[in-house]
């Protein structure tokens, strides 16, 4: 195949206080045309800061040291800012994370792709404008001469993250760099994300660098896979390689981390350790630290690549024909074998106490003389020591219930009952020591001037005199001890920390107050699969030690069907389906919850190359009700 992008022994180090960090370290990468070449890795791993370098985007502190990256046989090192211009939207274009970060938050969108195209096309506006009209349609967005004239904060995120392709495909560009493009998305929105990317590929002719850590998404959309690990890439080859043929101990670890490789009742597999320092010269495999199997020779010399076949080279020493021989790990048997729940469980309705019930909830929402219906008569109860998940789509007011339980929202109608006392007024303060809530974001939730030890101890101080909180400490360093954090940390600040490391802070400080009931407000959507697969271990281990009640917001299925006891689907604040876990996965009743488990990311490219995208949008008559179809399985008829 004719190879549109070139990179030869790329180097990447960027000056903080004083140190130098080797981010990037001698990497050779190639993409083919109309080819989607996924990077693979954890946070950390150099997969955005490698792509940046390569489009001329590093900040001030960071500079290539050496190398070479040619886009169409011109260099792409050391140009100047003019021919930057030339380049960027026309021969190369960006596709962020988060699409707010991308877009002018006070202009519309209209004007925003206009702008593009007047700059880069020298087109006048009328012409512009019906170039625009053609790209919002092109990436899926109805009612375009409507959606032209509005602001980003009138989209939601899937919609936000079709405008930001349509702004970098305006200009046709030969190669499209997607940096984690579906991440904070609905398992829904993000597989229709991947078809437009998929169909804008065949129809623009465009070639793809597509970086992510959900290896789901790379089944679903990645001709070849590069897995990277502390600057340097471990494993490269078409992704039927990586996920049936996977040699690198790291690319290993990743594929046992998955959910679906879960069983209720296990720990699922985590990484141990961190990935190591780049401040300091390697010695050795960087993994070798983190790999339970590694072998004297990993601590002592780096690996050289070995080609497995044409298209599969991996840089392990344990392919060497010198090392011992190990067992195949095949992971999609495994899938197959743990597809199914166990019926034979508990019933919680039977024999617990209820923690919490919602009474015909009515959740309102205010735009202009518009009322928006949020929550639209919920009811459902959570059972004493069980973890009940809820499940919808952004927009489907789960959070909205969340917030609502913690005096987040008004209650317009129904009411929430705790314990047998009404929160329709709010929380009492008595009642906030046992109801917390864990939330999405934890770079959001925590006081960035603030020491780990403040941001922990901030509940206990509201409830405790000085003297009561002296008899605390105990708590707060055995708290820390559970969620694996170094009783150090209580003197540094959030920045400091990983987004796994942030999350275990805000975990830490929901439990530091020993609640009965505590709201996980996606958790762990934005986390890597590594992580992912800890959080949500200490979850489960910390219910099982301290006897406490779950109610777990997502939108991940895959996640869901490992830590949930009940599930409740919710779709435009109704209720449509509520029943235990082994319900939902193998008998789903209501065809909004199929859609749901149909768009979960399966890890196998036969499976998720030819899955067809199902959509499901219907609206309410209002004489629907809950019907039981099975004892403890509910249904909206």
């Amino acid at each position: 195949m004719n190879k549109i992008l070139e990179v030869k022994n790329l180097h990447v180090a960027f000056q903080l206080r004083g140190k130098t960090l080797k981010v990037v370290r001698g990497v050779d990468f190639d993409l083919n045309k109309n080819e989607v070449h996924a990077i693979v890795g954890e946070s950390g791993s150099g997969k955005s800061v490698f792509t940046k370098a390569i489009a001329g985007m590093l900040d001030a502190n960071g500079r290539v040291t050496e190398g070479k990256a040619s886009l169409d046989g011109q260099s792409l090192i050391d140009l100047n800012k003019k021919a930057w211009q030339e380049i960027r939207g026309k021969k190369l274009a960006f596709v962020f994370q988060d699409p707010m970060t991308s877009l002018n938050p006070l202009k519309k969108i209209g004007h925003q792709l206009v702008e593009v195209l007047k700059i880069h096309h020298k087109m006048n506006r009328t012409d512009a404008k019906t170039a625009a009209l053609k790209l919002l349609k092109d990436v899926g967005i109805h009612e375009a001469e409507v959606r032209y004239n509005q602001y980003p904060f009138e989209f939601s995120g899937g919609m936000r993250q079709r405008v930001v392709i349509a702004n970098a495909i305006a200009c046709k560009p030969d190669v499209l760099i997607c940096d984690e493009p579906t991440t904070a998305l609905d398992v829904t929105i993000q597989a229709q994300i991947l078809d437009l990317l998929k169909s804008l590929k065949k129809q623009y002719g465009m070639s793809m660098i597509f970086i992510t850590h959900d290896l789901g998404v790379v089944a679903n959309i990645a001709d070849r896979v590069s897995v990277m690990y502390a600057g340097e890439f471990v494993e490269t080859g078409t992704a039927e390689d990586i996920f049936y043929n996977a040699q690198s101990p790291y690319t290993l670890a990743l594929l046992k981390s998955l959910p679906q490789l879960g069983r209720k009742g296990d720990e699922l597999f985590s990484l141990k350790g961190t990935p190591p320092s780049l401040t300091k010269d390697i010695v050795g495999d960087p993994f070798a630290p983190r790999n339970d199997m590694a072998l004297e020779i990993d601590f002592v010399e780096s690996p050289p690549f070995y080609d497995i076949s044409e298209t599969h080279r991996v840089k392990t020493w344990a392919v060497d024909e010198r090392a011992p021989k190990r067992e195949d790990f095949k992971f999609l048997e495994l899938i197959e074998d743990y597809k199914a729940l166990d019926e034979n469980i508990d019933l919680y309705h039977k024999n617990r106490e209820k923690v919490l019930t919602f009474d015909k909830l009515n959740v309102e929402f205010r735009k202009g003389r518009r009322v928006i219906k949020a929550v639209n008569n919920v009811s459902f109860d959570i059972y004493e020591g069980e973890t009940f998940a809820l499940v919808g789509e952004s927009g489907s007011g789960k959070t909205t219930i969340g917030r609502t339980v913690i005096g987040e929202n008004r209650i317009k109608s129904g009411d929430i009952i705790f314990k047998d006392e009404s929160l329709k007024k709010g929380l009492k303060k008595e009642l906030k020591k046992e109801i917390q809530m864990i939330f999405q974001d934890p770079m959001a939730s925590l006081n960035e001037r603030a020491k780990i030890e403040y941001i922990i101890s901030e509940g206990l101080r509201a409830h405790y005199t000085k003297d009561e909180l002296k008899g605390k400490r105990d708590l707060l360093n055995s708290i820390l001890d559970e969620v694996k954090l170094p009783r150090n940390v209580i003197s540094r600040f959030p920045h400091e920390f990983s987004g796994g490391q942030r999350q275990r802070i805000g975990i830490a400080r929901a439990l530091v107050m020993e609640p009965k009931f505590v709201i996980a407000d996606e958790p762990i959507s934005a986390l890597d699969v590594s992580i992912r697969a800890g959080v949500i271990n200490l979850l489960n281990r910390l219910k099982e030690e301290y006897k406490t009640t779950y109610m777990f917001i997502a939108h991940d299925l895959s996640i869901v069907k490992f830590i949930a006891d009940r599930v409740g689907i919710l779709y435009k604040g109704r209720l449509v389906e509520l029943g235990y876990a082994h319900h939902i996965f193998n008998n789903p009743q209501h065809d909004y919850t199929k859609s749901l488990l149909n768009a979960i990311p399966h890890p196998d490219p036969n499976v998720e190359k030819h899955k067809k995208v199902v959509k499901y949008e219907a609206t309410f008559t209002g004489n629907e009700s809950l019907v039981e179809v099975s004892e403890g399985h509910f249904v909206l008829r």
